[in-house]
């Protein structure tokens, strides 16, 4: 999930603390790009010979089920037309023993974003037989962390394979080969597309039901992949999009719609902080009245710009400090608008503490509390030490793995500056920021029968819950094919499962989209 500031050295794995490359939505900060290190290099060279170690385990799931599995990390060798090895792929797989035939149990595929996020943060903390265990909003202690069993593993349901993207974790390019080319958001499915089929032709898992997981960017590629995979003759039955970002063009600063698919975060997060006059008593149907006044009467008011008249920018600007938390003379400064950056720092400036980007309810203090830029993301520095921490601990020491690669939790220097944002469309159009909810659009109206699931953090400033509904909303999709989207929603951030009680409605509520994607209907 994340962003990168640090090289650190840990286990035999190398570590990056993420300023952003899981910035989910996959845009920069200078001073973090600054900051940022692809850091060591790797002792050898990676290898185009597959390898996979499995090791067996069991866990027990929150219902009293035993599931014995078998953990396997390894290596899915990429090759081009010609045959020649171009990329070596991690990933870590968990396929139940007990629970029936393997070629039939349905497979999930998990990745983070970045661009140039490993998949530790989903691996380490959602639905792997172990995790790392951060359930409150704030600073932790240093090591020992709290590492164990997850009886809210998502095994019960599904085989899990969580894969790092190419430069990320343990995957590498081969040969000749760099990673820059691998960089680009159509030059990434192709790699995870490739990936995937590899998996499904070798562990025959081709008649497997077969589900796409992303957070984040990850998202972006969930969407993208369900078109792309469908090509390869991979038909899922489902995508599941957690902290979604699924069109670049509309995360531009200074654009009126960034600008109301913000407002109802900012409400919840103000909600959340207690800095509403009239707080209401639950964020639903308080959060719904917000996204009504964002869609009319707000954007309405930006669309006029400076011709909009003197007295109802007054009644926006009022309405806008009821809703966010904000004093009206600062949103009348900022033309009704107010950068992300400025909300972390404004909300909470009379307690000399800004607020998390990833997860707005994590607080953090600061030296500086007249500049409008927070130092940094207390929900990032407070999860990066627990994450990396537990992925050397348990890939290297639990697991065994042997390789002399480093393991890179992100890949940020470079990646994310030299990433191509353009995409083609399933119509031929080059998109200059890609939009692959069209492509998630076309894979639904060609295969009637994917579900979409949309989990989203009522406090995610990163990738905003209205945001994934307006992109959603806007997909060119028959009437009776609305019906197979799903949306979801939880008290947490950018990270739902770092939430004790969110992750219990996750699993819920993946345990019933699962068994609806199955059913045929």
């Amino acid at each position: 999930m994340r962003r990168f500031l640090t090289v650190l050295a840990v286990s035999s794995a190398l570590v990056f603390t993420p300023a952003m490359a899981q910035d989910h939505a996959g845009k920069a900060d200078a001073q973090d790009a600054a900051k940022a290190d692809t850091g060591k290099p790797d002792k050898v060279e990676a290898s185009a010979v597959e390898d996979a170690q499995p090791r067996k385990d069991s866990v027990t799931t929150s219902r009293g089920q035993k599931i014995a599995y078998t953990a396997t990390p390894g290596h899915l060798t990429l090759r081009d037309d010609d045959g020649e090895a171009i990329a070596s792929l991690f990933y870590v797989a968990y396929t139940a023993d007990n629970l029936g035939a393997k070629a039939r149990r349905p497979v999930t595929f998990l990745f983070n974003g970045g661009p140039g996020s490993s998949t530790m943060w989903l691996h380490m903390g959602s639905w792997g037989p172990v995790r790392v265990d951060t359930p409150t909003p704030t600073a932790y202690a240093p090591a020992p962390f709290a590492i164990g069993k997850n009886p809210l593993t998502m095994l019960d349901i599904s085989d899990l394979v969580f894969i790092d993207a190419l430069g990320t974790g343990l995957s590498r390019p081969l040969g000749k080969h760099q990673a820059s080319e691998f960089w680009g958001v159509d030059n990434d499915l192709k790699t995870f597309t490739q990936g995937i089929v590899r998996y499904l032709s070798i562990n025959d898992r081709w008649n497997s039901p077969k589900f796409v997981y992303g957070e984040s960017y990850g998202t972006l590629r969930a969407a993208g992949l369900a078109l792309s995979l469908q090509k390869a003759g991979v038909q899922p039955n489902g995508i599941i999009l957690q902290s979604s970002i699924l069109n670049y063009g509309a995360r531009q600063t200074g654009f009126d719609i960034d600008e109301v698919r913000m407002l109802p975060s900012y409400a919840a997060t103000a909600w959340y902080h207690h800095r509403l006059a009239n707080r209401p008593a639950a964020l639903e149907p308080f959060l719904t009245e917000v996204r009504r006044f964002a869609t009319g009467p707000y954007l309405n008011a930006l669309a006029q710009g400076f011709n909009l008249p003197a007295d109802q920018r007054q009644a926006i600007a009022g309405q806008l400090s009821a809703y966010t938390g904000i004093a009206p003379q600062v949103l009348l400064a900022g033309n009704l608008r107010i950068d992300l950056n400025r909300y972390r720092k404004e909300l909470l400036r009379d307690s000399a503490e800004t607020i998390g980007r990833l997860d707005s309810r994590f607080m953090g203090p600061e030296s500086e509390v007249l500049g409008d830029r927070p130092e940094y993301d207390a929900t990032d520095t407070s999860m990066t030490g627990p994450y990396v921490a537990a992925l050397n601990s348990y890939l290297f020491g639990t697991l065994g793995y042997k390789t002399q690669l480093y393991y890179r939790p992100n890949y940020y220097s470079g990646m994310l500056r030299g990433w191509d944002q353009s995409h083609v469309a399933d119509d031929g159009r080059k998109q200059a920021l890609a939009a692959t909810s069209l492509d998630l659009a076309a894979a639904m109206r060609q295969n009637p029968h994917l579900k979409v699931l949309a989990m989203n953090g009522y406090y995610d400033l990163a990738t905003p819950f209205f945001g994934a509904e307006w992109d959603l909303a806007h997909m060119s999709i028959p009437e009776a094919l609305k019906r197979n989207i799903t949306y979801t929603y939880y008290e947490s951030g950018h990270m739902i499962y770092i939430d004790p009680p969110s992750m219990k409605k996750m699993k819920d509520d993946l345990d019933a989209f699962y068994a609806a994607a199955q059913s045929g209907d």
